[in-house]
Parts: structure tokens; C-alpha cells; sequence
């Protein structure tokens, strides 16, 4: 059975699908602050779309460039998540499903396919966004500052939980 694109994976289903081994994940967990799956009871591991994207991300980053894990901790202090989350252009898309959800309602590979072909991509849950030139000015900065607000806002709880940690 498949699951759809927006499903939770499992450590083994993500580390399979990033070609890399369930220790290694964990060992990234411990490294990098922005590696935050969901965990379950018992401790079990969960990991969402972005999640997946991130550590793929972390994956070509370290494997494909040459990175270290300092360079990639300094690289997310400095630019932020959005220079993990692709940095090769390349994006989790999960197994292969009959159907994606759009905000259109579910739609076939084949149709996304015929919507990329012909230049029109209609926006995706979890996936490909809204074409930069279907949005005007406006609306991009917007989604800038809004991300860049959530970044910081992420950052500063990041060290409030550092914090209260040391503290205990």
C-alpha cells in the first residue's frame, strides 16, 4: 500500500528513500537544531515532507559538496533553512502515487505532467509552489517576510529551549 504525499515516513522508510542509514539520521538529529522529526510513543520517529526535504538537503550538502557539519551549522546560522532546503534544486517528491493534492482537489500524474509540459503548474501541498511569475511583487515580499519572521521566531525558540535545558 502507498501512501500518499503528505503521509508521515517512518526512520527506515526515510533513511531508504535518502539512501543513507537509520544511525546516520539520528546522528543528524543531534548535530543539527532544525532536524526535528515527530515523535510518538516510545520514542518512535516521524517524518514529514519538509523534514524529508530538509534532510535531503542536509544529505547533499555534506555527501555532494563538500560540506562539513560545521560548514552546514554555519550555513543555516547565516542564510536560514531555505539554504538547506535546496541547495541542489532537487525536492523529496515520496513514493509514486496515482494522485497528488492540489488546492484544486486530487489530481493525476498525468495531468501535473501535461501542466509542466505546457508551463502551467498548479500549486501542490507539501510540493512545487506557485510559479515566481504567477505572483506580483507584492505577494512574494510578503511571503518573504513571512518567512523570514517564522525563521526567526524558530531561531529564538531554539535558544529559549537551549536555555531552559542548560538551566535543569
Amino acid at each position: 500500500m502507498n501512501k500518499g504525499p503528505l503521509a508521515l515516513r517512518t526512520i527506515s522508510e526515510t533513511a531508504d528513500a535518502l539512501g543513507v542509514p537509520q544511525h546516520v539520521l539520528r546522528f543528524w538529529e543531534t548535530k543539527f537544531t532544525f532536524i526535528r522529526p515527530t515523535k510518538r510513543a516510545g520514542g518512535r520517529r516521524f517524518y514529514r515532507p519538509q523534514d524529508i526535504d530538509l534532510l535531503l538537503g542536509v544529505k547533499t550538502l555534506l555527501y555532494d559538496r563538500g560540506y562539513t557539519i560545521r560548514g552546514v551549522q554555519k550555513l543555516f546560522k547565516d542564510e536560514g533553512q531555505k539554504a538547506i532546503l535546496n541547495p541542489s534544486g532537487e525536492r523529496y517528491t515520496g513514493p509514486v502515487d496515482e494522485t497528488v493534492a492540489t488546492e484544486q482537489g486530487l489530481v493525476s500524474q498525468d495531468e501535473i505532467a501535461a501542466e509542466d509540459a505546457a508551463g502551467v503548474r498548479q500549486p501542490v501541498f507539501g510540493g512545487a509552489s506557485v510559479p515566481p511569475a504567477a505572483m506580483s511583487a507584492e505577494m512574494r515580499d510578503s511571503f518573504l517576510n513571512i518567512a523570514k519572521a517564522l525563521e526567526e521566531a524558530q531561531a529564538s525558540l531554539s535558544r529559549h529551549i537551549g536555555k531552559t535545558k542548560r538551566e535543569t
